[in-house]
């Protein structure tokens, strides 16, 4: 494959430790998507729910304050960088759809600052710390990629991350690329090596989804301690580790655990053609042997 057939992207990400100051948040990402600009990034993504502390840690009905309309101030905040920069920005918010209607929702602002689409997070965690249910709404946008100047989006977020259909789907309606705004943490009550083991199955199964749908795969973590404002546990501490891989799940990138970090990675998206060349699953699917797949667990 030479030069001149590659059609190459560069991916700027934001791992980011998060203040409970959102001018604060939205400032210092701000501050990332120029400097990553400026090295030439042409998609900006940020982590989840980017513009606070990760509120679902308690169930407390005064965080639904935090909720707006989309579009709305994040969005012209966002657009405005995404004009002014000439650049694609993939940002995550807590949508307000209408009184006690909430999404965690993805979007992505064009170049133009305009708002190329959306995609409301269809897998809602209910875990301990992760009291996503308490606010958000189950998507339905459906598994739906986002077109834009720098190619067509697979954009998911956080628990979508370790379900195959939802990056298979994405795939099959013409997805370039799997995109992953996350918050996800060690919980302190697991031991050492539990948590290296989650953080590990965390990689890998995103690196499956780009193995089996020969994609490229961005995950974007955020970093650092938050605590719990009940103080009924001590709080999470969010694993960063965001990376970007290959359509063969291979590594490219890779950021720190416990560090913010601001980097730009190139794509080659015209490899998946060949990967797919390569290794032809989508030919081989046996969809007239799926219909299982629908149902919630075979027991007969």
């Amino acid at each position: 494959m030479t030069k001149e057939t590659e059609k190459t992207l560069k991916v700027g990400i934001i791992q980011q430790h998060n203040s409970a100051e959102k001018a604060d948040n939205m400032s210092r990402l701000a501050e990332g998507i120029r400097q990553l600009v400026a090295q030439g990034a042409q998609l900006i993504v940020l982590q989840e729910l980017h513009n606070s502390l990760y509120f679902c840690q308690t169930e407390d009905v005064d965080t639904f304050g935090l909720a707006e309309s989309i579009p709305g101030p994040s969005t012209d905040f966002f657009g405005r960088l995404a004009r002014e920069l000439g650049v694609v920005i993939v940002a995550s918010l807590f949508e307000q759809r209408a009184p006690g209607l909430c999404h965690n929702t993805a979007v992505v602002l064009e170049r133009d600052g305009s708002i190329a689409g959306k995609y409301r997070k269809m897998h809602i965690p209910d875990d301990p710390a992760y009291y996503e249910k308490f606010y958000f709404t189950p998507g339905d946008l459906g598994f739906q990629p986002i077109d834009t100047s720098v190619g067509r989006l697979g954009v998911l977020v956080c628990w979508d991350q370790w379900f195959p259909e939802a990056a298979r789907l994405m795939s099959l309606r013409g997805a370039q690329l799997l995109i992953y705004p996350t918050a996800i943490g060690y919980a302190a009550s697991d031991a050492p090596d539990e948590q290296q083991r989650q953080r590990e199955a965390w990689t890998l199964v995103q690196r499956g989804h780009a193995v089996a749908n020969g994609l490229p795969v961005v995950a974007v973590n955020r970093v650092g301690h938050e605590s719990d404002p009940s103080a009924q546990t001590p709080g999470i501490q969010f694993w960063g580790s965001s990376f970007v891989a290959g359509a063969q799940g291979e590594l490219l990138f890779r950021a720190p655990e416990s560090e913010e970090c601001r980097s730009v990675v190139s794509l080659d998206l015209t490899r998946s053609e060949h990967v797919r060349r390569w290794w032809p699953f989508l030919r081989d699917r046996r969809i007239d042997a799926y219909e299982g797949l629908t149902r919630r667990f075979i027991d007969d």
